[in-house]
């Protein structure tokens, strides 16, 4: 049983009135680290001037945090229950402080690069934390329903308000401001969580399956990798096998696992088709916003010209709609049962897809308004439900795993996002480019740069190209990802039995 071993805290059973606080605490880290995964969306254009990444090296700057981050989280989820999660949320909270100075002070790719690592270390040490925390503090199930939807919303809008706070500070201080915000609010968080936080773990627990958490790491990061390569088309030998050994590696875990009587992740989870399914919906639901953002950030900056400021301004209905899907989730649960909560939220990412798709070209903001507040109403919706069904489906002494799957799918899903779409869309922009510079055709940034450069009537010829090129693949990856969101929907209305209330506690 996991029990408070803080006598200061809230023990498990006897949740007390500080738990809302607590709540607030954990929301406030969470909306760092859900931050940091598309801050960099809007401060790329500047960080390019300033350290002139490679291309491949700006996907790196914005993929390796998604990438580490979500390796780490089975591992940590499982260090958390055993050697306490309030232990595990502090020295994670500190460590990403520390990689925001390093990341702040880079005065080369890689060593901004190095700081992106370090701050998805310290943010799967936080993560899945403040999940397994809000199971163990909210003993009853509605205000569980009702925290969980809050910490989703923080946890999408994060994501969702990046470009806005990392517009606003690239424009007024550079884009090491990006890094420095979350200073602040670390020294704060890790007075407060002290005060605050109560610590728990489970005795019950075996020692720590070192090498299931080398294989979960290798198989999971190996996987995105692998994915991330092989979606930019004509993958190499190399991205093959990369891709194979992290299947591998997780058909070895997973192996590894059923045989333990203490596992890091209890994989028989899965043998449950609402988990699965609740797995499978964060998973889509996070692809769809972190490609949208991604995508949409760049096209309101190169095509639209607005600066990183007024961009992040233009992706705030993606934020604000979240909010209340996510708040309107429980609500939802209680009346409609966890199917249909899921596959309206599913139905909205794809109405905004389509809406994307099917919007004339040139797309106007009007259209792209509309697309966020779609898929940010779906996704608040869909991710609290698939969130509460996470975590009521683990007693609350494997809380730890629980966050672990929610947060591993949160990650893997923006990092695929950006990789999966964002190549697809890369690639149809470069065929609309053929004949264009190499440059011009890299992407539309490369493009910018050229007509920045040459000037002139050839300059503004190539970056009307661009800019044209750029729409046109937007079309095409929206058509895409209707029908990769479209086909998850069918299969979680299949998996997922009707009549299920997730606030009832699904055990």
């Amino acid at each position: 049983m996991a029990q408070a071993v803080n006598p200061g805290g809230t023990a498990e059973g006897s949740p007390g009135a500080g738990r809302w606080a607590v709540l607030a605490v954990l929301c406030a880290s969470l909306l760092l680290v859900a931050m940091d995964a598309t801050i960099l969306n809007v401060a790329l254009p500047s960080l390019i001037d300033d350290l002139r990444p490679s291309a491949i090296e700006q996907l790196w700057i914005i993929d390796v945090y998604g990438l580490v981050l979500g390796g780490l989280l089975v591992t940590t989820g499982a260090v958390g229950d055993r050697y306490g999660r309030k232990r595990l949320f502090i020295v994670g909270i500190v460590i990403f402080g520390l990689a925001s100075v390093v990341a702040a002070t880079a005065e080369t790719t890689w060593q901004l690069i190095g700081g992106r690592v370090l701050l998805g270390i310290g943010g799967a040490m936080v993560m899945p934390s403040t999940l397994s925390l809000i199971r163990n503090v909210f003993t009853d199930a509605r205000e569980r329903a009702l925290a969980i939807g809050i910490w989703a919303a923080v946890a999408g809008a994060g994501a969702a308000i990046g470009p806005l706070v990392g517009g606003v500070l690239v424009e007024e201080y550079g884009w090491a401001a990006a890094f420095w915000v979350n200073v602040p609010v670390v020294v704060v968080t890790v007075v407060a969580g002290l005060w605050l936080l109560p610590e728990f773990k489970d005795a019950g627990h075996g020692p720590l399956d070192r090498v299931g958490a080398v294989l979960s790491v290798v198989g999971i990061v190996a996987l995105a990798w692998g994915i991330k390569h092989v979606a930019k088309g004509s993958p190499g030998a190399v991205d093959i096998v990369v891709l194979a050994a992290g299947i591998a590696a997780l058909w070895l875990f997973a192996r590894r696992q059923l045989t333990l009587a203490d596992p890091l992740l209890d994989v028989r989870l899965f043998k449950n088709r609402t988990f699965t399914a609740a797995a499978l919906v964060i998973l889509m639901a996070m692809l769809a916003i972190g490609a949208a953002l991604f995508l949409v950030s760049l096209w309101l900056q190169y095509v639209h010209g607005y600066s990183p400021s007024q961009a992040g301004l233009r992706t705030l209905p993606a934020a604000l709609a979240m909010l209340i899907g996510a708040l309107l989730a429980p609500w939802a649960m209680e009346r409609a049962g966890v199917r249909t909560v899921m596959a309206v939220g599913l139905s909205g990412v794809v109405a905004g897809f389509l809406v994307l798709a099917l919007s004339p070209e040139p797309t106007t903001y009007g259209y792209v308004a509309a697309v966020l507040v779609l898929l940010g109403l779906g996704d608040g919706m869909a991710i609290t439900t698939a969130s509460s069904v996470l975590v009521s489906s683990v007693p609350a002494e494997r809380a730890g795993q629980a966050g672990a799957v929610s947060e591993t799918n949160y990650e893997l899903g923006v990092g695929l996002g950006v990789a999966l779409l964002g190549s697809i869309h890369g690639a149809v922009y470069a065929s609309h480019m053929a004949g264009q510079p190499e440059l011009a055709r890299e992407s539309i940034g490369g493009a910018y740069e050229l007509a920045t450069g040459e000037g002139g009537g050839a300059g503004e010829a190539v970056l009307a190209a661009g800019r044209a090129a750029f729409d046109s693949a937007l079309t095409t990856t929206a058509f895409v990802s209707v029908g990769i969101v479209g086909a998850v929907t069918l299969l979680v209305v299949w998996l997922v039995p009707g009549g299920l209330r997730a606030s009832a506690g699904h055990h």
